[in-house]
């Protein structure tokens, strides 16, 4: 393959750690991790991407915890200061990432069985412990402005408050996340603000961008918690090479395909970090709903600058009409991308049959995004039946009591409510409505606590 202007090679960490560069500057210049972290966006506007990628650790298929084999992958990016990273990731990510058999050679991921109960747990609670590591280091305060179409939100949230240097701003689409989101979303916490704003996810994103650029906000040192920030996609790559490690504990040693569910196409991206450090992959499925602006490129049936609107379905924290991470994929695979990708795309209705089938085949209730995965999976599988006996793993990326309306929907029956989701039924909240303009997100932000330390 002749991959894009900024494929990254595989090889260990200089002792400084893994440089970075800007997908709009393939020529540099080079940038520490930890500034990369910290700024979230590049100057030019453009997303950063390692000129190296560690390999997988000595041993990693034999890790005797998730949170044993994250700590030792991140740390290896900071080269000489993989001692003092290594606790931080530990901590972030000590909870079960439990492998689940389905019938039909597939098996779940489950990776909601962090604190807010979403994937992005993974991500959010490394990366805000590495960047308050990295402020501290500098005597440093920064304003973590995150867009989210649900669930990122409330990890981020969670994961960075209490943060010292550290405040939160949250931009979620306001009526376009579930109750129970929005629960997660809005609670009070120390050092978060959450904005509900009047316009869809692809609004909330292009204000972050816009933020970021902006000369009037400079002094407020902001970063993002998004999969825009290379921070949070390192974490990511941690959980594909743990369920590898776990499939081959129940036997199977071919290498599996990996369906993704897809939105923003960060969770994408850090899977394909995963298989850049030597993880062994049979192929990847990027699963979307109706928002198919990947599907529609990898077919040539749109061009790849284009800005479609966003969709609304049930599973809306991947409604995401132009997904920031495309430019990051594009960068590194170029021309090679279709051929080394493939996605799916499914309506609501397919969704909910998805769920249904699973849970009356399977035993199993799963979250809107999950059933897009696994419909993904069956779509690819009859498209192409040499798949059909393939292992494959599909990632389980939130909890389904997340999403009741669309369980009962499915399946007739309500999901039990972990503890934690009932205890935010009367905690405190806390939100702010916000017109969809830079103005408007400048006074808010200039308004209150945001940018205090």
């Amino acid at each position: 393959m002749n991959g894009g202007a900024l494929a990254p090679r595989r090889g260990p960490a200089p002792p400084g750690g893994v440089p970075l560069r800007s997908t709009r500057a393939p020529d540099g210049p080079d940038v520490a991790l930890d500034d990369a972290l910290l700024r979230g966006l590049a100057p030019d506007g453009g997303l950063y991407l390692p000129t190296v990628v560690p390999p997988l650790p000595d041993g990693w298929a034999d890790a005797p915890t998730f949170a044993d084999l994250a700590s030792r992958m991140v740390a290896a990016w900071w080269g000489d200061a993989a001692d003092e990273v290594a606790p931080l990731v530990r901590d972030a990510t000590a909870f079960e990432v439990p492998l689940v058999p389905l019938g039909g050679n597939r098996w779940l991921v489950e990776l909601f069985h962090g604190p807010t109960l979403s994937f992005k747990d993974v991500g959010a609670r490394t990366m805000a412990r590495l960047a308050g590591r990295a402020l501290a280091r500098r005597g440093a305060t920064a304003t973590v402005l995150v867009a989210t179409s649900g669930d990122t939100g409330s990890a981020v949230a969670d994961g960075f408050a209490g943060i010292p240097g550290v405040r939160v701003a949250l931009l979620y689409p306001r009526g376009r996340v579930s109750d129970v989101q929005e629960r997660q979303l809005v609670a009070e916490r120390p050092g978060v603000r959450a904005f509900a704003v009047d316009g869809d996810f692809d609004a909330c994103q292009r204000l972050v961008k816009e933020a970021f650029v902006d000369p009037d906000l400079a002094d407020l040192h902001l970063t993002s918690a998004n999969s825009i920030n290379v921070g949070r996609l390192i974490p990511q790559a941690t959980y594909y090479a743990w369920a590898v490690a776990q499939l081959r504990r129940q036997g199977v040693e071919a290498a599996p395909w990996i369906v993704v569910p897809s939105g923003n196409l960060g969770n994408l991206t850090g899977g394909r970090l995963a298989a850049a450090a030597g993880l062994p992959v049979a192929g990847w499925l990027a699963a979307h709903n109706a928002n198919r602006f990947l599907p529609d490129v990898l077919a040539g049936r749109r061009a790849k600058d284009a800005r479609p609107a966003t969709i609304a379905t049930h599973a809306n924290a991947m409604d995401v009409g132009a997904p920031s991470n495309f430019e990051r994929l594009d960068a590194w695979f170029g021309t090679d991308l279709p051929r080394t990708l493939h996605a799916t795309t499914s309506d609501d209705a397919a969704t909910l049959r998805r769920m249904a089938t699973t849970r009356a085949e399977d035993g199993e209730t799963v979250c809107p995004h999950t059933a897009v995965g696994l419909e993904g999976l069956a779509t690819l599988r009859e498209a192409r039946p040499e798949l059909r006996d393939a292992p494959a793993l599909v990632l389980a990326t939130a909890h389904p009591a997340k999403f009741p309306d669309a369980v009962r929907a499915a399946t007739g029956a309500t999901p039990d409510e972990p503890d934690g989701l009932a205890r935010l039924r009367d905690a405190p909240r806390r939100v702010e409505r916000l017109a969809p303009t830079l103005a408007a997100l400048r006074a808010a932000l200039r308004d209150g606590d945001a940018s205090a330390p």
